[in-house]
């Protein structure tokens, strides 16, 4: 009887605590209320691509109590959607979900964050991102804009684009007219063609009046939703422009600073969930698009290596001279190849070649 009483005791003892910690936790909350309106670059529709600051703001409702809420505003709603960074540093927004390879005009260094021709498979970029210094880059680089930056989502790759014609050779690629989006519009304008840039919601209207010849966005079943198949039916792999989409919650650093280690630690960690669901959605929904592709009279094809090999020797060309123009992007720049280079004696032994996959 003596031990049962000394664990009731003791199991009392041990809920009273839970108890007054979560009171602690409940009242720190209750302090401090955050409310923020958050416009996002891509309609929330979009599965992978929009809808994962919807599983983002859902969680810190939930695991605050209702202590910290993000009201999302569909693209344009409340700002422009390329103009997310600048409003959120100039505090008329207290933060913004976007894709930051539409700051490159503003930021060059920027597209480094959000997409590398020939670059990071998601995983690579989150490795480096969260445990290879990436994210410290990205804060003293948006700082300057008084913004604060933190990865809170990604998805795979994009198709290599949407086009009326079959891609041949490189020079099928001269003089056409095509969407193109982050530093792989540089590396296709180099390649001769007519280069747009164009929000998602724009991009069936001119396909389907000509204005362009071909388009990149995104991957399959956010293609598929927008149109381009209607119009375009030669779908180009592998999206070498675009190994990896990072998007990330950008809030503005004062606001930033302002918040309880708490609120900030919560918040962090709703991020990092939201990546990790988004990888798996837009990992998981894209061969059930694919599999109809026939039935709507849609090619996939291949794009030819010896096409890739000379699309590569493009992106390096391009990567050199923007970082001969800028210091930011060089510094990111050789950080991202230092990483992938001491990367490679892991991924290159570890994982299985293609033919055994």
């Amino acid at each position: 009887m003596g031990v049962l009483n000394e664990m009731k005791q003791f199991m009392a003892a041990a809920a009273t605590a839970v108890a007054m910690t979560l009171a602690a936790a409940s009242s720190s909350f209750a302090a401090e209320k955050v409310r923020w309106k958050v416009p996002v670059a891509f309609g929330t529709h979009l599965p992978a691509l929009g809808d994962n600051i919807l599983y983002v703001a859902e969680s810190l409702d939930k695991a605050s109590g209702g202590a910290v809420k993000m009201k999302v505003f569909e693209p344009g709603k409340l700002v422009p959607p390329f103009q997310i960074t600048e409003a959120v540093g100039a505090r008329k927004i207290p933060a913004g979900y976007t894709w930051v390879g539409y700051d490159q005009g503003r930021i060059p260094s920027a597209a480094l964050f959000a997409a590398v021709p020939f670059g990071f498979e998601p995983w690579e970029y989150s490795a480096w991102w969260y445990e290879g210094g990436g994210h410290a880059l990205a804060e003293e680089i948006y700082g300057k804009q008084n913004v604060h930056p933190i990865l809170c989502g990604i998805i795979g790759p994009e198709t290599a684009g949407w086009f009326k014609k079959e891609i041949k050779s490189l020079d099928d690629i001269k003089g056409l007219k095509i969407r193109f989006a982050g530093l792989g519009g540089k590396v296709m304008q180099k390649a001769g063609a007519s280069v747009t840039m164009l929000p998602g919601g724009e991009i069936f209207q001119a396909l389907e009046k000509g204005a362009i010849d071909a388009t990149e966005f995104s991957m399959p079943i956010i293609d598929q939703m927008l149109g381009f198949d209607k119009i375009a039916k030669n779908n180009y792999f592998p999206g070498w422009h675009q190994q990896f989409t990072a998007e990330h919650l950008l809030v503005n650093k004062g606001i930033w600073e302002d918040l309880s280690d708490a609120n900030k630690t919560l918040i962090e960690m709703a991020c990092t969930a939201g990546v990790t669901r988004n990888m798996s959605k837009g990992e998981a929904v894209q061969g059930a698009v694919m599999e109809k592709f026939s039935e709507k009279g849609v090619t996939a094809r291949r794009i030819d290596d010896k096409i890739l090999r000379q699309l590569k020797k493009l992106t390096d060309q391009v990567l050199a001279e923007e970082a001969a123009k800028n210091a930011d992007f060089k510094k990111v720049l050789e950080h991202q190849q230092a990483f992938r280079k001491t990367y490679q004696n892991w991924k290159g032994m570890a994982y299985l070649p293609r033919d055994f996959q």
